[in-house]
């Protein structure tokens, strides 16, 4: 039997498993009268589950693991936040929080010694949800989604008895009151009780995401959803403190996290998280650290935030948990970037409500310094949403294995490899050539962060590669023409098909910044992507600056590693013809400048000196906000250098070269004006 013999029995089985499970799944849930054993049941889910982690490709759509319940809506409606939804950078020691104070402070242009307060509370492990009130009438409730774009779930959290409809005492005309869903741990035992083995949740966490994004609502009102609110969106009053903003979230009949306290001192912070650190096992609900926010609610709006996470709080994470178990088999993927990862596929393991199947390796230098082997013990960890990753080994296998050394050819393409200097990571030498890359870089430009193409992940990326339909990602959107080929798919018809279609035309505007990230520039990420289009405010700027060095080591906040990068990225013809070829597709939202009337509007400047009422870092952000653009020399394209204490060269220079000069106090008054 050939490998495409071989693939179509597989692919038929998992076909055969689907039926089966959906067929046992009915006769227990709908029709409460089960005709196979529930360990008869289990075997046929994982079978299932084995041969679609193994054959990725093959996998169902509308598979049993995908959908579970009667007759659901198609999906959500979306909800656009008035703020958005940021997410929380993490800290796992003292000398964390010790570095995030420090940060707020210089930002702030504060003395070190001086003590700011912070609240403090128990950081609730749950499903973020932000209620938006009108005149203290509830107008909609939504997830967090991408931050900026959540999902309406109003009618799946009306029954949650500890969120008003209405608002109690004196309150905000318009505010958006933040805040974790979640279920008590007995809830969650309770509800895993009526569900049968397959259908069981992980943890409480899981369970509470699963009740609430239900789109059948009488599931979601028929769980036992509890709501505590923690933050603040968007409010037409302005609070002063956010204790302020706590004291009336009681008034006002929701209820907040009671596990809180305001401090200033960072060893008092780290006392009480070491305090609830070994208590919370106590508590009736799971928490996974401490939330630590600036009280002041003034000085959090000028410290604004860095790509997704406020400068002003920070998550202090409990430790990370732990567990052992075997390498059945160590492999190596190819990323986006080239770069080849051994990864030790492990005996599968439940760790923090998740099962782990897989641990990266990180390189080959990691794998020789920790000397693992396949059939070793090992110990493997999850801190958050980070990738697990071995630790160390426990007890070596006994057997004698083939050393892993590092390939000298591409395991994909057969390509030569290579090391950069510094760099302990091998990376494939086919960029442009290889399929692992290739295909990771179509997935990455359909990703949630790039053009969130909805129904268009992993699977369905390699499909339609493999099958030709794509061969770049600006063959996308060609993919209308391919209609009745792709509904005569496996897993495919016609209104999944339309919805594809859907998805992509909607991708079709897109913000600059998302789809410089889009293009998957190495070393380009969200903040890069962010200082990027606010420096050239649209991408034929941004393309004609990459074939000059200066003006992109001009950039402030941009380093030599990502410099590098955009110039080799723009050097290949191929990249400059596809971006030729997505612009007739395309519509790019060009950055647009709050303040365009204002003084520094287009003007380059240069900062030198100390400043004293603000820090350089906040004057910095409010001269980008206002549309200026910040050089890290003088030279003769330079309008203007402000001067603070103790100026140098750069001020000496801007005299030579006869650019006027502004003290800090005329660039406040300007930059405000």
């Amino acid at each position: 039997m050939n490998k495409k013999e071989d693939l179509k029995k597989i692919k038929s089985r998992i076909i055969q498993l689907a039926k089966l499970i959906r067929t046992h799944n009915i006769h227990y849930h709908q029709n409460d009268k089960p005709i196979i054993t529930d360990s008869e049941f289990d075997k046929l889910v994982i079978e299932n589950s084995l041969l679609e982690k193994k054959y990725p490709n093959l996998k169902l759509k509308n598979g049993p693991n995908e959908i579970v319940g009667g007759n659901l809506k198609n999906k959500f409606q979306k909800i656009k936040h008035g703020s958005p939804m940021l997410s929380l950078a993490n800290a796992f020691n003292l000398e964390d929080i010790e570095e995030f104070d420090e940060r707020v402070k210089k930002y702030l242009n504060i003395e070190l010694k001086k003590k700011l307060d912070y609240v403090c509370e128990a950081k609730i492990d749950g499903l973020s949800l932000n209620l938006t009130y009108k005149d203290g009438i509830l107008l909609s409730a939504a997830t967090r989604g991408d931050g900026l774009i959540g999902e309406d779930v109003t009618q799946n959290i009306l029954n949650i008895k500890n969120i008003p409809k209405k608002l109690k005492s004196k309150f905000p005309s318009y505010i958006e009151i933040r805040g974790e869903v979640f279920l008590t741990k007995k809830d969650f035992e309770e509800i895993n009780l009526k569900l049968d083995k397959n259908n069981k949740f992980a943890n409480p966490r899981n369970a509470a995401a699963g009740s609430l994004r239900q789109l059948n609502v009488n599931i979601s009102k028929s769980r036992p959803l509890q709501f505590l609110a923690h933050g603040i969106g968007y409010s037409s009053y302005e609070f002063s403190y956010f204790d302020e903003y706590y004291e009336n979230l009681e008034k006002w009949g929701i209820k907040k996290n009671e596990i809180n306290i305001k401090a200033s001192n960072m060893n008092s912070i780290f006392e009480f998280y070491n305090r609830i650190n070994k208590t919370r096992s106590n508590l009736d609900y799971d928490i996974d650290g401490l939330v630590i926010k600036l009280n002041n609610m003034l000085n959090q709006k000028r410290l604004g935030s860095v790509g997704k996470n406020p400068r002003w709080a920070i998550a202090l994470k409990f430790s990370a948990e732990k567990a052992t178990t075997t390498v059945e088999e160590i492999d190596f993927q190819v990323g986006r970037t080239g770069s080849i990862t051994p990864v030790a596929r492990l005996q599968s393991i439940n760790l923090g409500g998740v099962i782990i199947s897989n641990a990266t390796l990180h390189n080959f230098d990691e794998i020789k310094k920790k000397n693992i082997q396949i059939g070793d013990t090992v110990e493997i960890q999850r801190a958050g949403d980070v990738i697990p990753q071995v630790i160390k080994v426990i007890k070596k296998s006994k057997k004698i294995n083939k050393k892993i050394t590092a390939p000298k050819k591409c395991p994909i393409c057969g390509s030569k490899t290579f090391k950069e200097q510094n760099e302990a990571v091998l990376r494939c030498i086919n960029i442009y050539g290889c399929y692992a890359q290739k295909v990771s870089q179509i997935i990455h430009f359909v990703s949630k962060k790039g053009l969130n193409i909805d129904g268009f992940g992993e699977k369905q990326v390699k499909q339609f590669y493999d099958l030709k339909f794509i061969k770049d990602v600006a063959d996308i959107f060609a993919l209308k023409n391919l209609k009745l080929k792709i509904e005569k798919l496996d897993g495919w018809g016609e209104l999944s098909f339309n919805n594809l279609i859907n998805s992509i035309e909607n991708s079709k505007n897109i913000d600059l910044d998302k789809f410089i990230y889009s293009l998957g520039i190495r070393f380009i990420g969200e903040v890069n992507s962010e200082i990027i289009a606010k420096e050239f405010k649209n991408i034929k700027n941004f393309i004609l600056a990459s074939k000059e060095t200066d003006i992109l080591y001009n950039i402030d906040g941009l380093g030599p590693k990502a410099i590098n990068a955009i110039k080799d990225f723009f050097s290949y013809n191929q990249n400059i013809a596809l971006l030729e070829k997505l612009s007739n597709h395309i519509n790019i939202n060009e950055n647009k400048i709050e303040n365009i009337n204002n003084f520094f509007n287009g003007k380059n400047l240069v900062f030198t000196g100390s400043l004293i009422n603000i820090s350089r870092d906040e004057a910095k952000y409010l001269a980008k906000k206002v549309g200026a653009k910040i050089l890290s020399s003088v030279s003769k394209t330079t309008d203007y250098v402000i001067i603070g204490e103790k100026a140098g060269s750069k001020s000496k220079k801007a005299k030579e070269l006869n650019i006027k000069t502004l003290t800090e106090d005329e660039f406040l008054k300007k930059i405000n004006s």
